[in-house]
């Protein structure tokens, strides 16, 4: 293809292929640099481009090198050799919660108090790791994520879902108005007791000293009780 695109990218071009009528011709002193810039190399018409760093030869192989062969595959399956596990012992760090708090129930107070105790009781945090190498996994675990519980199509195809959002709903309405009752309703004080539950009126006397509270009257200018009464009641 015209502009050289097509193609992985080919060797570093050499002295003897940049030659009388290719692309790449020069004229005068050729250097070896001039075949490695990139900006100066001419892509060549129907083939693919020039891959401008230098690398090694065509017998050079990459990676590394095994000098000894272990028999790969064949020796692999015919000798199998099982390795037994070692049962691996964890030292675990110390527990200083569960210290402190029986050096409190012991009457431990001072640094040094607390230090002897630590010396006499040792102990370590639990190793809750069950999947440690050399553990026994416990009867009953499941690995992996747990099974999304089956959809239910009886509950779909009777709308049981709109049954229960209708009557959540219906539910919060009338909580609603519950609330909205309490609040217009006006407590009551002393004031409005009053209105609906007068106190009884008490009977108008007129003043009189002291020493003559008792001392009954000496005139009487009504003729009778019911005069008097309806005289008074005029007045007031």
């Amino acid at each position: 293809m015209a502009g050289g695109r097509a193609g992985s990218r080919r060797r570093p071009m050499t002295l003897a292929e940049a030659g009388p009528g290719t692309e790449n011709e020069r004229l005068g002193v050729v250097r070896l640099s001039m075949l490695r810039n990139p900006l100066i190399l001419k892509p060549e018409v129907g083939k693919p481009m020039r891959n401008c760093y230098s690398l090694p030869g065509p017998d050079f192989t990459y990676g590394m090198y095994l000098h000894k062969r272990d028999g790969g595959v064949p020796e692999a399956i015919g000798h199998w050799d099982a390795v037994k596990a070692k049962p691996h012992i964890r030292v675990m760090p110390r527990d200083f919660v569960t210290m402190g708090r029986m050096a409190v129930d012991e009457g431990c107070t001072t640094a040094r108090e607390f230090a002897l105790y630590y010396k006499f009781k040792d102990i370590r945090c639990k190793d809750e790791g069950i999947l440690r190498y050399g553990c026994k996994i416990p009867p009953g675990t499941t690995f992996g994520r747990p099974a999304r519980p089956s959809t239910p199509f009886f509950d779909l195809m009777q709308h049981r879902y709109k049954e229960l959002w209708m009557e959540s709903q219906r539910a919060r309405t009338v909580v609603q108005h519950m609330v909205k009752k309490k609040i217009s309703d006006v407590r009551g004080n002393r004031t409005t007791f009053l209105r609906t539950h007068p106190l009884p009126v008490k009977e108008e006397s007129f003043w009189h000293l002291q020493r003559f509270e008792k001392a009954e009257p000496h005139l009487r200018t009504f003729p009778d009780p019911d005069s008097r009464k309806k005289a008074l009641s005029a007045s007031h």
